[in-house]
């Protein structure tokens, strides 16, 4: 199938004919537009998850296990039932009975994070498995019978040792279902014949989410039909996942998200929103159930560490012969998610031979999921940083390498890339940097008693388009638009950009567009993930754009101007339908719904599947430079600029754009300097689970940074743009260490880079 796709003429393939939005040079798509969020945010009046309000609500807390693996031997919550304001203490001795979550793409609509049984046992499978619910009047209420519960367990011999799994042996990782494995001629042979080899270790830590709103949900049972209001990235996965969990029909569970305060991956479905559920029926009252800090870090995963090996064997001259990025990653068995590190090197560079491969080994720990650019925020920071070894071996300016090296086309299928553009990031980048100043010969800079050393990296993420796309478009009389579609808005812009593009796609202005989003009882599958969603909505509206049209055209009938023209003839102009070669044959929605006496028309359109993803090489790059302060006497680093200069097709709304740019970056700035959680391998459990011992950075942390792009339409994607939620991330890491390299001479390895690796 993959073959006939890529072989197949252009024309058959969604994006064969470019979005018509792409030529429109004037209109709201390209206007840096505030949020339109941003005036319920600033007043407190965006309902999140934990801010609805329910008659007769309880509180909720968790008791979390403390062994790693065994089973709970006994479970006294006497004390916690007779406490103030409780109203029920539940554990696996009274939970209602409940299927395992479907595990993430098992199924269509799949969403869980694990396939374990929930509180339907005494079985313990992580330190940290919620043990206990108690249900009480207030929070505090609740939080202090949770303290009064006493347990004790029977342990087993857990894996909780990174060094002891690998002894044991690794098999090989799985991502999205395909391995995550390829070849390419003889990597290993050409390696050891190179003129000029680089063949290093790196290590990258575990890290865990830390979104500003810890996860929460409020819900309640109304008859059989459950309400949760949620922080979800995916309602519609959570609505059939619960449906699955509970034994009722999806369309008996309603689920509502429509603020999030961040989710980078780790808001999806977990056992919190499932405990939720089932104290609630049990209770039969309204339960509002919301993590703390510390139970954030006990109940949602985050990216594992990695292991990693990056080898290049290179020509005299800078060309790559040979490209090796191999190495371990550690997972859970209850969901064996592997970080897929080795996804930026199978199209960042170009090589006649390269080889690829991810093995895992099975941790008894919490399971872990995706964070912020899965695989490529790691991967790319071996990569990149072997990409600067090798340009001080060869004596050669470490952007010319990478431009030297870019391919023509993919380099694993050989297909062509949608388009590529990353070329003239880097010159743009460079120029507008200063990086013709830097001096290449490690630690001969200084300022006083800093070291300064600038570095630079290549950012890169892949587009993407999930199936499962669909939107509902509704006109109304008073030439208002309403589309309605199960996204999600995060604190990114979703909305914001897709009132634009409504706007623009419907010729009419901003403010006759309302997009509602966040309810699993609109249409679209879609997912706020892999950088995904602008795509998949912009495809869906796109389809019940094109259903609108035809339903308008018979709408009018004979006695409009438009009477006999087909829909590939008419376009939008000026709140209604023109003739695209003949602009003077159009008429208004408004006229168009008041001639036949409707008060609206509504039409919904099913996005075709994503087949520009295996016609096309489509994908996302950044070129990224960054200077670095180290205090020669105290090791501290200091990042004193950063510029991320970017190609990712049409920028819709440049104001929500630079934020989201800027905030993967500053969210890199932590993955290189500062984030780490700290696991003990003797029992399984993370021991800095709170923001005053897993450190993130903070305002004095961060520089000024300067981001621009290119702005080059991508003709194959919808409305010509690609994701950007994730690429900020990718690269950061690299673009430090290889800065503190020019500063120091010192090359670090091992992430995060922290005093003691310095002095």
């Amino acid at each position: 199938m993959e073959k006939a796709v890529a072989l197949a003429p252009d024309s058959w393939m969604p994006g064969g004919e470019p979005d018509p939005l792409i030529r429109a040079k004037h209109g709201s798509i390209g206007a840096s537009v505030p949020r339109i969020d941003g005036p319920l945010k600033v007043r407190g009046a965006a309902p999140f998850a934990a801010e609805f309000a329910l008659d007769g609500m309880l509180y909720a807390a968790l008791m979390f296990s403390t062994v790693p693996k065994g089973r709970i031997s006994t479970l006294d919550t006497t004390q916690a039932e007779a406490a103030p304001g409780v109203a029920l203490v539940m554990t696996y001795r009274n939970a209602p009975r409940m299927k395992p979550m479907p595990l993430f793409m098992t199924a269509e609509k799949a969403g869980g994070s694990d396939n374990l049984p929930i509180m339907q046992d005494e079985r313990i499978h992580w330190n940290g498995q919620p043990i206990a619910v108690v249900l009480a009047q207030t929070q505090e209420q609740a939080d202090h019978a949770v303290s009064l519960i006493r347990a004790t367990y029977e342990t087993e011999a857990a894996v909780t040792s990174f060094a002891t799994a690998k002894a044991k042996g690794t098999e090989p990782g799985l991502f999205m279902g395909q391995p995550l494995k390829a070849e390419k001629g003889d990597a290993e042979a050409a390696l050891a014949k190179a003129p000029v080899r680089v063949d290093c270790r790196y290590s990258t830590p575990r890290h865990n989410h830390n979104a500003i709103e810890p996860h929460a949900a409020t819900v309640a049972w109304v008859g059989d039909i459950l309400i949760v209001h949620d922080a979800s990235q995916a309602v519609h996965h959570t609505a059939w996942s619960l449906g699955q969990i509970f034994g009722i029909a999806e369309e008996q569970v309603h689920v509502t998200s429509p603020f999030v305060g961040g989710g980078f991956g780790g808001k999806c479905l977990w056992q919190h929103q499932v405990l939720g559920a089932a104290a609630s029926k049990l209770a039969g009252r309204p339960v509002r159930i919301t993590l703390s800090r510390e139970g954030v870090y006990r109940l949602i995963g985050g990216r594992t560490l990695t292991e990693q090996r990056f080898a290049i064997g290179a020509e005299p001259e800078g060309r790559f012969v040979s490209l090796i990025h191999t190495g371990t990653v550690a997972t859970a068995p209850q969901n064996a998610f592997p970080e897929p590190f080795i996804l930026p090197t199978m199209s960042s560079y170009g090589s006649p031979n390269i080889k690829l491969d991810v093995q895992t080994v099975h941790l008894d720990m919490l399971a872990n999921t995706f964070m912020r650019a899965p695989g490529e925020s790691v991967g790319s920071f071996a990569m990149e940083s072997a990409i600067d070894e090798m340009a001080v071996a060869l004596g050669m300016d470490p952007v010319e390498l990478r431009v030297l090296n870019q391919p023509e086309e993919d380099p694993l299928k050989g297909t062509s890339f949608s388009a590529r553009h990353i070329a003239e990031a880097w010159r743009t980048g460079a120029e507008r940097f200063g990086w013709s100043k830097r001096n290449p010969t490690a630690a001969s800079v200084r300022d006083g008693e800093w070291l300064v050393g600038m570095g630079c990296a290549t950012a890169t993420y892949p587009y993407h388009r999930m199936p499962g796309g669909a939107a509902r478009i509704t006109l109304t009389r008073d030439g208002g638009a309403k589309v309605e579609i199960a996204a999600h808005e995060m604190g990114m812009g979703t909305a914001t950009a897709h009132t634009q593009v409504v706007a623009d796609r419907l010729g009419l202005s901003r403010d006759q567009v309302t997009f509602a989003y966040g309810d699993s009882a609109f249409p679209g599958v879609v997912l706020a993930g892999g950088s995904q969603q602008t795509a998949s909505i912009g495809a869906s509206v796109i389809a019940a754009h094109h259903v609108l049209i035809r339903d308008l055209l018979k709408l009018a009938g004979n006695d409009s101007p438009l009477a006999g023209l087909s829909a590939d003839e008419v376009g939008t102009l000026n709140g209604g339908l023109a003739k695209l070669d003949d602009p003077t044959r159009h008429e208004s929605y408004v006229s168009i719904l008041t001639r036949s006496g409707r008060d609206h028309i509504a039409a919904e359109g099913s996005a075709s599947p994503p087949l520009e993803t295996q016609h096309w090489s489509m994908h996302s790059f950044g070129a990224l430079f960054c200077e670095i302060g180290v205090n020669s006497v105290t090791g501290e680093t200091r990042v004193r600029r950063f510029l991320g200069s970017y190609d990712c097709g049409r920028i819709l709304n440049p104001k929500t754009a630079a934020s989201q740019f800027r905030g993967g970056i500053i969210m890199g700035l932590g993955l290189a300097l500062m984030e780490e959680t700290q696991f003990d391998e003797r029992n399984g459990r993370v021991m800095n689970p709170s923001l005053a011992e897993y450190h993130v950075p903070v305002h004095l942390d961060v520089p000024e940074i300067d981001v621009i792009w290119t702005d080059i339409p991508d003709p194959r994607a919808p409305m010509g743009a690609r994701g950007i939620g994730e690429i900020g991330i990718t690269g950061v890491g690299a673009a430090v260490a290889n800065a503190i390299f020019n500063a120091t001479g010192k090359r670090i390895r091992d992430l995060p880079i922290t005093l003691d690796k310095l002095l």
